[in-house]
């Protein structure tokens, strides 16, 4: 944190979903036009059951990760090394119909994910 102190806005990243968010977008922006990465929505503010009230474990949840701040030079560093080897630029046109998790494997639509 002490390192993010001195930095510049122009110096700083945010990466949400393995999205590199451009600085001219806001928030408000990208939670209006329901923006999504590659596992689904960027932000999730819709209201769902408590799955500790209904007792089903069954009930979809959408929850989102943190997202990360870190400094351009970091990542200009770091970009062929887990987990910057994965972040991409945010694209509003693009879909994420699949997606990998361990760099392997795909999951998404019509994939059959092996059992574990």
């Amino acid at each position: 944190v002490k390192q993010l102190r001195n930095a510049s806005v122009d110096q700083l990243m945010f990466i949400k979903e393995d999205i590199i968010l451009p600085q001219n977008l806001t928030f408000y922006e990208l939670i209006v036009n329901k923006a999504r990465g590659k596992s689904g929505p960027l932000f999730a503010f819709d209201v769902h059951d408590d799955v500790r009230l209904t007792n089903d474990a069954r009930v979809e949840k959408d929850e989102t990760h943190a997202g990360k701040v870190v400094e351009k030079r970091w990542y200009e560093h770091n970009k062929e090394k887990f987990p910057a080897s994965r972040w991409e630029m945010y694209d509003p046109s693009k879909t994420f119909e699949s997606y990998s998790i361990h760099g392997a494997e795909n999951y998404g639509v019509g994939v059959h994910i092996p059992p574990v």
